[in-house]
């Protein structure tokens, strides 16, 4: 337990540097940067304070990737942009901003990546050995790995075409998903968790891709980017046919 308190503290530091240069850089969307950034620190700290595997060492090489690709990604998109509209919207509406911003946003934020690393830190404090189920955790985090990574490489590259200004990306990946990166990160903590499902007491861990699974479907994900797109004609009929979440066959 007292790995876990050091964790939590180390995370409170972590977010409050983030904090602070939100407040330096005037944007609350490096908050989104610190998010697979944090899940790294997460995932090597707590290997290094404890007994070595090598189930360990893969866990935290995939958590590593896609941390890393993820944080990276962000700053690129935001690079020379104003603030993300989801941030730049709060910043006009909160009273107390900055003190609201410190709770609702970093505090909260950190809260969460806590609870969803809990299988990575579980994994790497116990003596584990490889298991057929880990396999399977390994394949199904590679298929989550594939959609989010691809799903936003898509999504760029329709973006940089300056002929598909107003429009909707219905191809690809998209075509059968309307958030197919959102679908591809919570598939990838499934993944995680089915590497510590068969430790003891390794099912409490489902704790962790239920709570990153219901925020990008019904919090922070899915509906505060689908708000944005409310009324837009060509949203809605792509709406009317595309699954939200889960990649399905496109309706008629």
């Amino acid at each position: 337990m007292s790995n876990y308190f050091i964790l939590m503290l180390v995370l409170v530091v972590y977010m409050l540097c983030w904090y602070g240069a939100s407040i330096i850089l005037k944007r609350n969307d490096v908050a989104d940067i610190a998010w697979g950034l944090g899940f790294v620190l997460m995932a090597w700290l707590s290997f290094f304070t404890s007994d070595f595997s090598l189930k360990a060492l893969v866990v935290n090489i995939l958590v590593t990737v896609w941390g890393l690709r993820l944080s990276w990604h962000i700053f690129n998109r935001n690079r020379n942009k104003p603030e993300d509209f989801r941030y730049l919207q709060w910043r006009k509406e909160w009273k107390y901003f900055y003190l609201r911003s410190f709770f609702q946003v970093f505090m909260l934020q950190g809260l969460f990546l806590f609870i969803i690393a809990l299988p990575v830190v579980y994994i790497n404090t116990q003596a584990v050995v490889f298991h057929w189920v880990d396999t399977v955790g390994i394949l199904v985090w590679l298929a989550g790995f594939y959609f989010e990574a691809i799903g936003d490489y898509q999504l760029k590259q329709f973006r940089l075409n300056l002929d598909n200004r107003g429009k909707i990306i219905t191809t690809g990946l998209w075509r059968y998903s309307r958030h197919p990166n959102y679908f591809g990160e919570a598939l990838q903590w499934w993944g995680i968790f089915l590497m510590a499902l068969m430790m003891p007491l390794g099912w409490l861990m489902i704790v962790s891709p239920l709570t990153i699974t219901y925020l990008l479907r019904y919090v922070s994900g899915v509906p505060t980017l689908e708000r944005k797109y409310a009324g837009h004609k060509a949203f809605e009929d792509y709406k009317s046919k595309t699954s939200a979440f889960i990649p399905m066959k496109p309706k008629r």
